[in-house]
């Protein structure tokens, strides 16, 4: 009997309840999408990858230099410039992706997902599991993915609300400006720990390759560049930091709304009972928001504007995302799910509606 699957997810007006039937069917659609590009994969796209590593690269030259001569104000403002976009482009349309493996391909260890280690304080090791692992696989589990929030934030009705949540409107600030910190220590597991539920042992052991990180990091921007720049040593250590700072700001923008707007949706772990690829899939749609804009707005976003394709399809090349998003909605639009998709003005303000509303113990 073609009747739908009830129970499984939290109720969305936008959306109807699919019978397995139809979500088989949704699968195989989604399915053929992700083959085709599979099948055309090439030199197209091994020359895309490089030209954003020679970006990355030459953009961080340039703007180090800048920085070197960075008493004479344009200078310094020019090079903070260069470098933060060279760690936007290097952390979003370079690291994130080459580490999802959309590269290995290739046979270019420049561009091998397991062995690439990116510009922040984060281990790649650790952002492997948490996010390539846990979170692509538990996409919006309560429970499950740790992304949800990233243990700090309420926002969703469901999460449960504790006292602490009220200051979340003033300690978001910080959190954004000081994003890949929050990355860095979130495989740490501090709450575990000062609840009894991690040992200090397993602490300490998860803690050393994030110390060694740390400290190549601080190292490199704030010791290594400063010291070897003489009598430009205080711009160039403002200039890396207004440079993460950047990034940081930037990078936190783009995940947030990819993630956490009006529409999108948790699920409880139930949805994991005999959960078929089609609500796999649909979980993805479901869970998930796109960004309207350019094409340099795009790749300054590592592609995560199109946050539904990569949930989707997390193994392709984040370039094809523009050419199947068409396709995708198409497909969301058949089956009756919602895509949501909007300007970044409009999911930004979503996303502070969000921290605003859940500070309080609203269930709805």
């Amino acid at each position: 009997m073609n009747m739908p699957v009830k129970n499984q997810f939290f109720k969305n007006r936008k959306n109807r309840e699919l019978s397995q039937i139809e979500l088989d069917a949704l699968a195989d659609e989604l399915d053929q999408i992700k083959q085709q590009v599979l099948d055309d994969m090439g030199e197209k796209d091994a020359c895309y990858i490089k030209r954003i590593y020679s970006i990355v690269r030459y953009s961080s030259f340039l703007g180090r230099a800048c920085l070197f001569a960075g008493w004479f104000p344009p200078a310094w403002l020019l090079g903070t410039g260069l470098l933060g976009f060279s760690k936007i482009m290097e952390n979003m349309e370079l690291g994130h992706n080459v580490m999802h493996g959309q590269y290995d391909w290739m046979g270019d260890e420049r561009f091998s997902g397991q062995k690439y280690e990116w510009d922040t304080v984060g281990t790649s090791d650790n952002w492997r599991h948490t996010h390539n692992f846990k979170h692509h696989t538990y996409t919006n589990i309560r429970g499950m993915d740790d992304d949800i929030g990233y243990g700090l934030v309420r926002l969703f009705p469901e999460q449960r609300w504790k006292w602490g949540y009220v200051l979340q409107p003033v300690y978001s600030i910080p959190f954004c400006l000081l994003f890949q910190w929050g990355v860095a220590i979130q495989n740490l597991e501090i709450g575990k720990v000062l609840y009894g539920k991690k040992t200090k042992q397993q602490f300490y052991q998860d803690w050393k390759p994030v110390q060694n990180k740390i400290s190549k990091q601080v190292l490199k921007d704030y010791v290594f560049f400063p010291l070897i720049a003489g009598p430009a040593a205080l711009p160039v250590l403002a200039g890396n930091f207004v440079a993460n700072g950047i990034r940081n700001i930037w990078t936190f923008s783009i995940i947030f709304c990819g993630h956490f707007t009006k529409d999108v949706e948790v699920f409880p772990k139930s949805v994991l009972q005999n959960e078929s690829r089609g609500h796999w899939y649909m979980r993805q749609i479901r869970g998930s928001s796109n960004l309207t804009g350019s094409v340099p707005f795009h790749i300054l976003t590592g592609h995560l504007s199109y946050q539904i394709e990569h949930h989707l399809f997390p193994e392709i090349p984040s370039l094809r995302y523009r050419e199947v998003a068409p396709k995708v909605q198409a497909v969301c639009k058949k089956y009756g799910l919602h895509y949501n998709s909007a300007s970044l003005f409009k999911q930004y303000g979503q996303v502070l509606g969000r921290i605003m509303k859940y500070a309080l113990p609203f269930k709805k």
